[in-house]
């Protein structure tokens, strides 16, 4: 599938791509680039998204990473 971007940045994902994946109106995406930089990942964040995240991190100390990487945004 083939999609052109506006000039505002904008893409439309395709009727049978947002049917599958459930996307709807307010749907929220996770945008990740690949490890060799040459492809775009786009995760949308939906209910059974969340949830296969469940225990997943538990015990990674990622509050605290979380907490002070808002420290250096703010200092910025």
């Amino acid at each position: 599938m083939e999609t052109i971007a506006t000039s505002k940045g904008q893409v439309v994902i395709p009727s049978k791509v947002r049917k599958k994946f459930d996307i709807k109106e307010g749907t929220r995406f996770l945008i990740e680039i690949d490890e060799k930089g040459v492809r775009i990942i786009l995760k949308p964040i939906t209910r059974e998204y969340v949830h296969s995240l469940r225990g997943k991190f538990k015990g990674k100390g990622l509050m605290k990473a979380f907490m002070e990487e808002k420290k250096r945004e703010r200092e910025l």
